[in-house]
């Protein structure tokens, strides 16, 4: 999420100079290595900083935070309380947004604080007391602290919102409602996000004033540097593949991602049972324990990460190697936010979606949103299994010893639940239903 770094020997030109950036907030991005601005960030920070409102759409991993984070340093005046406010999905993408906030304007008296759940309100509320110019947080917990009286918005000169269109996603429209009307003062606003709708747009145009649009993504979503597929897998044959393509791949650093937090833990346990380095993260997990692996991603103490949708936003881990799509997305946008997690800042990466026979209408729609047809991975370790033979027509002849159709039917889901980890409770009727006597003597 931060602007380019210099790839050459020789002393490159600074290519922020003609964005009309501070010299300070300049000499900040040559300290940190950054000379040539981003697609993004050279058509919107101009418009930004001009106090324009914008709506603003790039690939993910090509950085929409600097476009934002740079204009709102430079025009904010220190000491003047909650002058800005950011808006984002998840805890995790504030806890990013806030490090290259603080990254960025290390030469500014500017203060920002994080405000989002599982952490204690009553520190967040202190840190509210000191003023700062900066609030960072998710719509629920500034909906509560607005309601407590604790943050007040009525003169945020600059309100913006990160990842907007996971937000909708997840069901924040309503609270993003009330959060911009409660902004009274005169403002600019800003979207950004790497998939734009028509639900955004209306949602953009009831808050903004003539919005200057700007997409950098030339009708593709995902980054170049991504070389991404899809394999065909049968259910019973989605963790075996994986432990091949682990072993085949050695990846640097690691995502699987499922559709759901059973699935993650349930993958995470059985990877560990066989010897792979990983964590999980999903949204049950408390706060401290989700910064917790998250550091430990990062620092590359482990090798993978099972993740649901939860880190899809807000995860910018440089040397991550490899996306594996464990379950493909139930939404088409989230796999390009998925596989956003790789190929950061102009690198490359790799990223494989398992798709079962049944999920070619969800690859379809994948395809259509990003405008290209994903190939299909020929690869050594995917493990090929025949189509089984359409079971048989239970009023046809059969020998007297053959089994019931349902009996071997129930058979077959039994070895898929335990290939899949699950082990079926087989049960009678006596033991679902107790006699009358038994439930008089409370037996």
């Amino acid at each position: 999420m931060s602007p380019t770094k210099r790839t050459s020997a020789t002393e490159p030109t600074d290519g922020f100079a003609e964005l009309k950036l501070d010299a300070d907030l300049r000499e900040t991005l040559k300290k940190l290595d950054f000379h040539t601005p981003t697609d993004i960030q050279r058509e919107m920070i101009p418009h930004a900083l001009q106090g324009k409102d914008c709506l603003g759409q790039a690939k993910t991993g090509t950085g929409k935070t600097a476009a934002f984070a740079l204009p709102m340093l430079q025009n904010l005046t220190p000491g003047e309380s909650a002058r800005a406010l950011v808006l984002v999905p998840t805890r995790e993408l504030a806890s990013q947004v806030d490090d290259h906030v603080r990254m960025l304007g290390k030469r500014r008296a500017l203060k920002t604080v994080l405000v989002y759940g599982g952490r204690r309100i009553r520190q967040q509320i202190e840190q509210l007391k000191k003023g700062p110019e900066i609030v960072i947080g998710t719509p629920g917990r500034v909906l509560d602290l607005m309601r407590r009286k604790t943050l007040d918005l009525s003169q945020v000169k600059l309100a913006i919102l990160d990842e907007v269109d996971r937000m909708l996603d997840i069901g924040f429209r309503d609270d993003i409602r009330r959060i911009l009307r409660s902004i009274t003062s005169k403002h600019q606003t800003i979207f950004v996000s790497a998939t734009i709708d028509e639900d955004i747009r209306k949602l953009a145009h009831s808050f903004m004033h003539d919005p200057v649009e700007v997409n950098v993504s030339r009708d593709a979503l995902t980054v170049e540097g991504i070389e991404h597929g899809f394999v065909t897998v049968d259910p019973r044959d989605k963790f075996q593949t994986l432990l091949g393509l682990l072993k085949h791949e050695s990846p640097t650093l690691a995502i699987v991602f499922t559709n759901t937090k059973h699935a993650a833990r349930r993958v995470a346990e059985r990877l560990k049972r066989n010897g792979v380095s990983c964590l999980e993260i999903h949204g049950d997990l408390m706060q401290s324990r989700r910064e917790r692996v998250m550091s430990a991603f990062r620092k590359g103490q482990i090798q993978v990460l099972v993740a649901t949708d939860l880190a899809s936003r807000g995860l910018d881990v440089m040397e991550v190697s490899h996306i594996i799509n464990y379950d493909i997305p139930e939404e088409a946008s989230a796999y390009v936010h998925r596989i956003g997690r790789t190929a950061r800042m102009g690198q490359s990466g790799y990223a494989v979606t398992f798709v079962t026979r049944e999920q070619g209408s969800s690859l379809t729609e994948i395809e259509k949103l990003i405008n290209y047809e994903l190939p299909r991975f020929e690869a050594p370790w995917v493990i090929q299994r025949e189509p089984e033979p359409p079971p048989e027509d239970a009023t046809a002849d059969q020998p007297a010893s053959a089994a019931p159709v349902r009996y071997r039917e129930t058979l077959r889901r039994n070895d898929e639940l335990e290939a899949l980890g699950v082990r079926p409770q087989h049960r009678t009727l006596g033991s679902r239903f107790r006699s009358t006597r038994r439930r008089r003597f409370g037996r």
